[in-house]
């Protein structure tokens, strides 16, 4: 993938060789280690499974990555497959050069071939609408835990026809199941 100003960016599923690397992304671009031992958790994490791990890389050095993780629908009206995209971060020294978005873009279509129905985002609403994604306890589509901003909790539908037509509350990995993480 061809980057706005030019530079090739790889994106590509992340292997067990790259866990390291993935780490490290997640270090530098929070901060701190608690994102980073989320990740490792979540891809141990059996109730997570399936997962869709993607790490992006500007010549050869990692610059970003991003997570989806299985989830479910509490009594939904009709059978769905969700995900949950947490987290997605670009290491500062790369941040502002589309590679969130092309990162989120990349697992999107990866997972629309997977047949995943919808996507569930806890982030800035600002940058999400942007990639797609809108308020999702207006459709009745409500977080593991209460959010504020509500505006924060978002959905995608990767199949036509399913906002509006089902409700329910999401149920999330054992690992991300903790209320600290449904802060924006």
């Amino acid at each position: 993938m061809t980057m706005p100003e030019g530079r090739p960016v790889h994106i590509r599923e992340a292997r067990a060789v790259d866990l390291e690397d993935v780490l490290a992304v997640e270090r530098a671009a929070f901060g701190s280690e608690v994102e980073a031992g989320l990740v490792r958790e979540l891809l141990a994490d059996p109730s997570a499974v399936p997962t869709l791990s993607l790490l992006a890389r500007d010549k050869g050095r990692a610059v970003g990555h991003v997570l989806f993780t299985a989830a479910s629908l509490e009594d939904a009206s009709v059978a769905v497959t969700v995900m949950i995209l947490a987290p997605l971060a670009v290491v500062p020294g790369a941040q502002g050069r589309g590679i969130g978005g092309a990162l989120i873009r990349e697992g999107l279509a990866l997972l629309a071939k997977r047949d995943v129905d919808l996507v569930f985002v806890l982030g800035h609403p600002g940058y999400y609408t942007r990639h797609g994604f809108e308020p999702a306890i207006p459709l009745g589509l409500t977080a593991p835990y209460p959010v504020e901003p509500q505006a924060a909790w978002m959905v995608q539908a990767l199949r036509p026809d399913l906002l509006g037509a089902v409700r329910g509350r999401v149920l999330c990995a054992r690992v991300l199941d903790r209320p600290e993480y449904w802060r924006e």
